[in-house]
């Protein structure tokens, strides 16, 4: 999956997953896996509630035509509404502010509509200029950095120009990873059919890889173990890896020494805040877990990973 790793001018590892941007600047970032039921919506509403718990301007765009992220949010209406969509703004010029609500958690949606598979296809048949360009051209550049300080897309789980146009207008990336014999090669699909292909054109960044939805012992081989111990065990893939879940001292782990327990972690909070339509800072904010989506909020904001030690 790895290649070999050199070092460029920086000192900093080469990588397939893209260099570093320190700079600070306002960011635009896609939560993407070819995979589903990795908890992206998850991922993607959470970090976009820390971000703005951290005071910034920020807008979560769900790209998803399942549209979990706006259902979640208790934009379930606007889910069923197909008048007023992305596909206005793509397609008959609309200003995307109309298509944007705010929400009750600090931070604004452009939901998904269940007439996104439409847009989607009129996207791929359309007489459309740069048809992966398109969210870029209409809703990343005139917005981000004057209207938001930063602009986080929830992707659909497969190949599509709803996908590339993700990737060509945010080009940072978090990639999440659940437990089981997929997680590996779901990665593997998204670097060589979605990443490599764009890299030929553009930057684009892999920020962290994110392992998720784990609820067993690491002690013993289990699948949470699997997935850590791959991830852990690439040192071109060091630098993607959070704080909470790297590992560098596995008898420790073995020795059940370990705490917390690395990874985001399978909480009942979490399930129960999208039943509540809320962000889990909002429905629980004493959950052990929030410490997670919090790095995730400083990971984006630093344009890297940064060790605490």
């Amino acid at each position: 999956m790895v290649g070999e790793n050199s070092e460029n001018s920086t000192g900093r590892p080469n990588s397939p997953y893209g260099s570093v941007d320190t700079t600070g600047d306002s960011r635009a970032v896609s939560v993407c896996m070819l995979k589903g039921g990795v908890g992206k919506s998850t991922i993607a509403v959470n970090l976009a509630r820390q971000l703005a718990a951290h005071d910034h301007e920020v807008l979560l765009i769900d790209l998803d035509p399942n549209g979990h992220a706006s259902v979640g949010l208790g934009f379930d209406d606007h889910y069923h509404d197909t008048d007023e969509s992305i596909g206005e703004v793509f397609f008959d010029d609309a200003d995307p502010t109309a298509v944007i609500y705010g929400t009750d958690y600090e931070f604004d949606l452009l939901p998904s509509s269940e007439d996104l598979e439409q847009v989607e296809r009129e996207i791929v048949v359309g007489d459309v200029f740069q048809p992966s360009a398109l969210l870029q051209r209409e809703v990343v550049e005139p917005l981000l950095g004057d209207e938001y300080d930063y602009i986080i897309t929830d992707s659909p789980a497969y190949r599509s120009r709803l996908t590339d146009n993700a990737l060509v207008a945010t080009s940072n990336l978090v990639l999440p990873l659940a437990p089981g014999n997929e997680a590996i090669s779901g990665l593997e699909r998204t670097i060589e059919r979605q990443i490599a292909p764009l890299r030929k054109h553009m930057d684009v960044d892999v920020l962290a890889l994110v392992p998720n939805m784990l609820s067993g012992r690491i002690d013993q081989q289990t699948q949470d173990r699997q997935l850590l111990e791959r991830l852990n065990s690439h040192s071109s893939l060091q630098d993607r890896i959070p704080n909470f879940a790297r590992i560098t001292d596995w008898e420790a782990v073995d020795a059940g020494e370990l705490k917390p327990t690395p990874g985001i972690r399978d909480r009942t909070s979490i399930t129960k805040a999208y039943g509540e339509r809320k962000p889990l800072l909002d429905y629980d904010p004493d959950c052990d877990q929030l410490t997670c989506f919090d790095e995730l909020a400083h990971i984006i904001e630093a344009g890297q990973v940064v060790r605490h030690d």
